[in-house]
């Protein structure tokens, strides 16, 4: 089996491969992401999943996987607020709407590459001027595209999502998965115990 190279310092998707059983080491890119731009969400992010994944040196035996998630709402591109202010704009903007989450991946060996994104409807509840202050203070928008997690206490303003879960916590698990198994690299699922009596 094929060692894996994860191209991000997201814990969330540090936990979602882990989640899998799937070992791997960290190396980060050093991209300076704010020089890459594109009005296209789905260009966006594959352009900069692949520009993580090329920026890694690989060994053979090696596989890179790389990813890059943004928001997308009325043809504005969100990406991570800087502080505060801006989260709470951010939320303002999506609060009672619908927006869309795009990721990027991209999965290289050095014999191959695969390059594909996910795209999934997130609709808000319409949450009122407090909820959103307190959610905003809470510190979770950090480091979070469209300044909130899914995962943890922004599910309170989560009301539907059309499409893959996972992805908007920041990786398309289930296709990635099917992706690395091109690449000779499997999740490990934990074997159940069974005793005597149930054999």
């Amino acid at each position: 089996m094929n060692e894996l190279v994860l191209a991000s310092g997201s814990p969330r998707r540090q936990e979602l491969l882990k989640q899998m059983g799937i070992s791997y080491s960290v190396r980060i890119t050093g991209l300076d992401e704010s020089k890459i731009t594109n009005s296209d969400p789905k260009k966006l992010v594959e352009e900069l999943a692949r520009l993580k994944g090329e920026n890694i040196s690989l060994q053979e035996g090696q596989v890179v996987l790389s990813a890059d998630t943004v928001v997308s709402y009325k043809d504005q591109i969100l990406t991570k607020p800087t502080n505060a202010k801006e989260a709470l704009t951010m939320l303002s903007n999506l609060n009672g709407n619908t927006h869309v989450v795009y990721t990027g991946v991209m999965i290289r060996s050095k014999s191959q590459a695969s390059l594909f994104s996910v795209a999934t409807e997130v609709e808000f509840w319409d949450m009122s001027n407090v909820d959103l202050k307190d959610y905003v203070d809470s510190g979770e928008w950090k480091d979070k595209a469209g300044g909130y997690g899914i995962q943890s206490i922004g599910a309170f303003l989560v009301r539907e999502i059309r499409g893959d879960y996972y992805n908007v916590v920041g990786l398309p698990l289930s296709l990635v998965l099917r992706q690395l198994k091109e690449f000779s690299i499997y999740p490990s699922f934990p074997k159940e115990k069974v005793s005597e009596e149930e054999k």
